[in-house]
């Protein structure tokens, strides 16, 4: 049963890498700003995922602990980011 999960991870993280390159990608050549920020804060999120795999893969509690710090970070960040482009478009 231990190969089993195993595999499903090796396969979710690998999944979640490529799915980062292509977010990645689009951060790069977004058409616009607001297209960028949503890359960023995919990005992110994805990011936060390979972090919970590794945890579960490697068993270590650290990489829980930086994921969370990483999740404040990117929400304080996206919503900061939001509010400068709102207030950017109303002037």
């Amino acid at each position: 049963m231990q190969e089993v999960i195993d595999i499903a991870l090796n396969v979710s993280l690998v999944i979640h890498l490529v799915l980062i390159g292509f977010a990645l990608w689009r951060v790069w050549y977004g058409e616009n700003a607001i297209d960028r920020l949503i890359a960023v804060d995919l990005t992110g999120t994805l990011i936060l995922a390979v972090l919970v795999i590794v945890t579960l893969r490697e068993q270590q509690g650290l990489y829980l602990d930086v994921a969370m710090g990483l999740a404040a970070l990117g929400f304080t960040g996206t919503v900061l980011l939001g509010k400068y482009f709102a207030d950017q478009r109303l002037s």
